[in-house]
């Protein structure tokens, strides 16, 4: 690979250019996106200089979001009161262990994909 670079005063600086790729980053995106900056600087450049940065932060969300899905569809079938029914007869108990499952599998997710 071989650069080209810019004189701006006394430095030599690399003409980089960042490809843009269709698609939207999700929440989970962006929290990998400010941890690298933050924790894994190396590991952040690296991916930069390659251009793979953005291509890494689409699978991260990605993956995130199929997990999520995953982990939810199962926290519905194995417990018997986010059943549709109970959703019905009583909403704020159905809302309630929604947001906890939720919860919970966000928190493994972002264990698992985000903060590594």
């Amino acid at each position: 690979m071989k650069l080209n670079y810019t004189k701006v005063g006394d430095y030599l600086l690399p003409n980089l250019k960042v490809n843009q790729q269709k698609g939207n980053l999700n929440k989970y995106g962006y929290l990998r996106l400010d941890y690298l900056k933050e924790h894994k600087q190396g590991l952040y450049t690296a991916l930069l200089i390659q251009d793979k940065l953005m291509s890494h932060l689409f699978s991260v969300s990605k993956e995130a979001e199929d997990r999520l899905n995953v982990l939810m569809e199962h926290y519905q079938k194995s417990d018997k009161l986010l059943s549709e029914k109970n959703k019905e007869t009583n909403q704020m108990e159905w809302v309630k262990l929604s947001n906890n499952y939720k919860n919970m599998a966000e928190e493994t997710i972002l264990k698992e994909l985000v903060y590594v």
